[in-house]
């Protein structure tokens, strides 16, 4: 009985540690996966340090005066940028594979584990249970040492505490394997929207690079043209703008406080990943030297290059989309999304370079509805976001506007000066 008790206690013991040879995935393969991970690691290090040096020459370019050749190096950098970032994510994609492979291995190397434990704890049960069966005569007339029965049935007691001990542990690291599996896919599948998303966006660049290119054409490369047309946008921004305040000050509208939330942090996020202002809300001090007609400025203007996308700031619908740059000679807010939120407020993002959402579509929070761009009176890429009182805000026609236009049917949104609320009040 010692004996055979003895051989149970070893095939538990080692099956416990994890010694028996049942590692079904080979040591040289998980070698050879770390290996592969930790050159994906390396690789996205030195791409991160791409991104960062392409951010830093596109922050210097943005300062220097718009001219055709900046315009170019500008959109050159930023395709430059993206096309690093897509690499960069499929680094990281190819490492979280990788790294689910092992994963998935040391689970299934658990599970075997917990399987022969559990077969283990099966037989000394079973064998426990034959022992105890017998009377305690039986058991004595069947020892040659009677001071022996004790400690074999004290042995048996511990056997089996400690392989449910061992079951129990093995149990938990299988459980928090699966939950690191399922972070890992998580993971990926947030990796693969992110890849998605940013092919979306190289080709956002690449459309307006034809853009560029056809602006190139028509300059016919000339700096001086291009300076002519950059001047045309500025004098058709004061004149829009100075329009625009007087219609909008004809609009009455008196803000009822209990319609839109209290002024508070993190009632938005903001619409880009990477915020740069370079002009805010109200009578800035830029305001205050006759821009915006005097009338302060109706929302904020974040600095970012052509084609970074453009987020929703809060669930809600798209009320309507525009495009004022369709109408020849049209300097307004070029390519605009106004969304409608369940809260009382309204949001506005114009000078877009692409539109990807419809009037009418559901946005969640943080999903990707456009690309920020460079049209309409806009004399540089930026994303101009305006907050509205939802009940202010309708969208009108510019000939209703404009006492002379190129564009009477092109449509905006407008409101009461009272109805434009500042972004910064409910942005985290």
């Amino acid at each position: 009985m010692r004996e055979m008790l003895c051989k149970t206690f070893l095939y538990i013991f080692i099956s416990a540690l994890g010694l028996l040879p049942i590692i079904t995935f080979a040591q040289s393969d998980v070698g050879a996966l770390q290996s592969k991970i930790n050159s994906h690691q390396e690789a996205i290090k030195n791409i991160e340090k791409d991104i960062k040096k392409y951010s830093a020459q596109l922050n210097t370019i943005s300062r220097k005066k718009r001219t055709l050749k900046t315009a170019m190096q500008e959109l050159d950098l930023s395709r430059k940028k993206v096309g690093a970032q897509i690499s960069l994510t499929q680094d990281k994609i190819a490492k979280t594979t990788k790294s689910l492979t092992e994963i998935n291995a040391d689970i299934a190397t658990k599970e075997e584990h917990i399987q022969k434990n559990q077969k283990a704890l099966a037989e000394t049960v079973q064998r426990m249970y034959a022992y105890e069966s017998q009377s305690l005569l039986e058991t004595i007339l069947g020892k040659s040492d009677i001071s022996n029965i004790w400690n074999d049935i004290d042995t048996m007691q511990q056997f089996q505490v400690d392989v449910r001990s061992s079951v129990k542990r093995l149990e938990s690291q299988r459980k928090t394997l699966e939950i690191q599996k399922k972070r890992k896919e998580d993971t990926q599948n947030e990796l693969l929207n992110q890849k998605r998303e940013l092919s979306t966006h190289k080709h956002s660049l690449d459309i307006n690079r034809s853009a560029k290119n056809r602006l190139l054409k028509e300059t016919a490369n000339r700096e001086s043209t291009y300076q002519k047309i950059l001047a045309q946008k500025k004098k058709a921004k004061a004149e829009f703008e100075a329009q625009l305040r007087d219609f909008e000050s004809q609009l009455k509208y008196i803000l009822d406080p209990t319609s839109i939330p209290p002024a508070g942090k993190g009632v938005f996020r903001w619409p880009l990943d990477v915020v740069h202002i370079t002009q805010y809300f109200g009578n800035t001090k830029f305001a205050s030297t006759g821009a915006y007609n005097g009338k302060g400025h109706n929302g904020i203007d974040m600095g970012t290059p052509i084609g970074t996308p453009v987020k929703a700031v809060l669930a809600g619908n798209v009320k309507a989309t525009g495009n004022t740059d369709a109408y020849k000679g049209c300097y307004s807010y070029g390519k605009w999304i106004l969304i409608e939120h369940v809260n009382g407020l309204s949001t506005l993002y114009a000078h877009l370079s692409e539109i990807v959402v419809n009037k009418g579509d559901p946005v969640a929070t943080g999903s990707v509805i456009g690309y920020s761009g460079n049209t309409g009176y806009s004399t540089g890429p930026h994303l101009h976001f305006t907050t509205y009182a939802s009940d202010a805000v309708k969208i009108v026609r510019l000939g209703d506007i404009k006492k002379y236009t190129h564009c009477p049917n092109a449509r905006i949104p407008v409101a009461s000066w009272s109805g434009y609320l500042n972004p910064l009040n409910y942005l985290k």
